[in-house]
């Protein structure tokens, strides 16, 4: 069988090693022949390969990023998209496409599927928001690098005497933001679930001076506050309509700045929090993440993702996959209020 793999959407520690086990366990136990599609969608749209053997993914577990590049291009935005990929993939004799990454990937992934493309999806993404899998490689990584960053800052805070807000990423989902702030020890967690009282955040800030410590704020990208626009947010949209996100941070210190009279400062991590080597546990979810999707493809079971539940890696549709966000829920959230102020 020629199997084509691409991953798509924002870059994500542990992809290499989805790569590298679908590739050992395909070429190296079924005899399965490989290509790999360069940056997202765009390989098949653009005809855009590179081999992928064993001696290709040779060393890559370890390395962040993806060897396949990766982009947003969505092919259903593009005239006559749909028509090229298909096309190119026949040309190409792929028999079988395994697309790894998220809500906008995999959505692609799966309206191919319904036009006959014969698709197994793997769940990428930092935000942990998918649906259908308790967690999805990258995000331990992500968690990992936020937490160092707040575990750093407390110490800044304090000796200065100031409130530092902690932006991370987490448009629509605060997995990230509840995970880190509660592991660094937050004084106040801001995610896109629930709107926030600025009075009560600034309630919050002047609490924790009066017990002569510094606040953190860890405020996800996607987090505003009650009644607020989407407006201060909005950085222009991605090729999948997205908006993009950036400022709250910003206009947090400067709230709390003007409302208290305490100086504030923000720290927005970025990009950082999906760059560098993969943790220990992202390794092994991604690796056990490609194992199960060649597994899919040799049994040809179309149109469906690999997924984790408790400790098992199952088989779920792909239309289950992207129907709706996984968000943190009320229960969640009222578990770090505990710590707030």
């Amino acid at each position: 069988m020629r199997i084509g793999m691409l991953t798509g959407g924002g870059d994500c520690p542990g992809l290499n090693a989805v790569i590298r086990a679908v590739v050992r366990k395909g070429a190296g136990m079924h005899g399965h022949e490989f290509v790999g599609f360069r940056d997202g969608w765009r390989g098949p749209l653009e005809n855009l390969t590179m081999p992928l053997g064993i001696p290709d993914v040779r060393g890559i577990l370890p390395r962040g990023g993806t060897i396949l590049g990766s982009s947003r291009t969505n092919p259903f935005g593009v005239d006559g998209g749909v028509e090229r990929v298909t096309e190119n993939l026949h040309k190409l004799g792929v028999d079988a496409l395994i697309a790894i990454g998220g809500e906008d990937t995999l959505g692609v992934a799966t309206k191919l599927h319904e036009r006959g493309v014969n698709v197994v999806g793997v769940p990428k993404t930092i935000d942990n928001d998918l649906n259908a899998t308790d967690y999805t490689f990258g995000f331990d990584t992500a968690v990992n690098i936020a937490t160092e960053a707040i575990d750093r800052l407390h110490t800044t805070a304090e000796s200065h005497h100031r409130a530092l807000i902690v932006e991370v990423m987490g448009r629509h989902a605060g997995w990230i933001a509840l995970h880190a702030g509660m592991a660094g020890g937050a004084n106040v967690i801001l995610i896109p679930e629930f709107p926030f009282s600025i009075e009560r955040v600034c309630a919050y800030v002047e609490s924790r001076f009066q017990a002569h410590y510094a606040p953190i704020i860890v405020v996800a990208e996607g987090a505003l506050p009650d009644g607020g626009d989407t407006s201060i947010l909005e950085k222009g949209v991605d090729a999948f309509g997205h908006v993009r996100l950036g400022g709250i941070g910003e206009w947090l210190a400067n709230e709390i700045e003007s409302r208290t009279g305490k100086e504030a400062r923000t720290t927005v991590l970025g990009h950082i929090q999906r760059g560098g080597t993969p943790t220990a546990y992202d390794r092994v979810l991604a690796t056990r993440f490609g194992l199960a999707a060649m597994d899919s493809v040799t049994e040809r079971a179309w149109g469906t993702m690999v997924a984790l539940q408790g400790t098992d890696i199952v088989r779920v549709p792909l239309s289950a996959a992207t129907a709706e966000l996984k968000l943190v829920t009320p229960e969640r959230y009222a578990e770090v209020e505990v710590f707030f102020g």
